[in-house]
């Protein structure tokens, strides 16, 4: 399955909003589409955001004025502020854009052709690279489970978030290829439900005996001791380890640093930001409250209700069993281990 791909000089990606009910895909050679794509989440998780905003610079490069070259490179920079103002919080989708726009910069005096060509071939490299790391995430993740493990995933961080298997999911199918798992339970994740839309839609399409259950269920879960591990994914780390994933995940890490149950992060080294220190520098986003207090178009809240809506929360460093990256499983000191890391920030 490919929720996003690049054919022929256009983007074709699956409408996420429609799953599990109807696999729509579209296709676009307009990345003003792609970027409300990203911001309506038909386009989502951390990882394929960036890849998604690569390839927008790519088309924006096809569909650029062919008159002078500022004029080009004024297009093509606007594209990337556009890009860059969808989702505040996925770091993936600024190291994504940082790296067409050091192609940008380096482009003087050289033919239309060639730079099409480069943004084109720089997107297709960042898509590739993220499938080659969620193969590593899965196999370094997977070592980390025992036979027969139950785990627990909160949001969805699988192939509909990636360019690969996916981060906390590809461990999950991973090591289910393994025979180490015996049962996933999936947080349904409120507001959006992307874990009973997605997560429960890729697991059952792996065939691995799943159970879903409301957010506030895992706790009653750890109580009875059914879960041995839990397995999420992030949007953006800082170098102390703190890490932002979609909200209730902080909840989730609390209730089970009490029940002692590890708690671990996967995710690629592009989701590491090397400019924050900590979690209290992560931008959280915020969202409209229609999605908390409507469901499938329905209103069920009164009118005029104040809505608070982060779609993100921090989970500190301290309730973080291990960090799974592409180069290796990170334990704490985070601060040590994340500072030999190699990264691309």
């Amino acid at each position: 399955m490919k929720p996003l791909e690049w054919a022929d000089g256009k983007v074709k990606f699956l409408d996420q909003t429609k799953l599990p009910l109807e696999e729509l895909f579209c296709e676009t050679a307009d990345a003003s589409f792609l970027a409300e794509a990203i911001k309506r989440l038909a386009i989502r998780g951390a990882p394929l955001i960036g890849i998604a905003a690569a390839y927008g610079i790519a088309l924006a490069g096809l569909s650029a004025p062919s008159s002078t070259e500022e004029e080009i490179r004024r297009h093509l920079l606007s594209t990337i502020e556009m890009l860059a103002s969808t989702r505040p919080t996925a770091v993936n989708l600024f190291w994504a854009l940082k790296r067409q726009r050091r192609i940008i910069d380096e482009w003087h005096n050289g033919s239309v052709a060639e730079l099409q060509k480069k943004l084109i071939d720089e997107a297709i490299k960042i898509h590739q690279e993220d499938a080659e790391m969620c193969e590593r995430i899965s196999s370094f993740g997977s070592e980390l489970l025992n036979k027969n493990s139950s785990v627990l995933t909160h949001c969805n961080a699988g192939a509909l978030a990636t360019g690969g298997r996916g981060t906390a999911v590809g461990v999950i199918t991973k090591a289910w290829e393994l025979g180490k798992i015996k049962h996933v339970y999936i947080d349904e994740t409120r507001p959006l439900l992307q874990g009973a839309r997605l997560t429960a839609w890729e697991i059952k399409k792996a065939g691995i005996p799943a159970t879903l259950i409301i957010d506030s269920t895992a706790a009653v879960l750890l109580k009875q001791k059914k879960v041995d591990a839990i397995i999420v994914g992030s949007d953006r780390i800082a170098m102390n380890g703190d890490a932002a994933n979609k909200i209730g995940t902080y909840s989730l890490a609390v209730q089970a640093g009490y029940h002692r149950i590890p708690f671990y992060v996967a995710a690629p080294i592009s989701t590491i930001d090397a400019g924050i220190n900590s979690g209290k520098d992560i931008p959280i986003e915020e969202r409209d409250a229609k999605e908390v207090a409507e469901l499938f178009g329905r209103r069920f809240a009164p009118e005029r209700m104040d809505v608070y809506s982060p779609a993100f929360d921090v989970t500190p460093n301290e309730l973080i069993t291990a960090i799974i990256t592409d180069q290796g499983v990170l334990k704490p000191p985070f601060i040590e281990s994340l500072k030999k890391l190699k990264l691309q920030n």
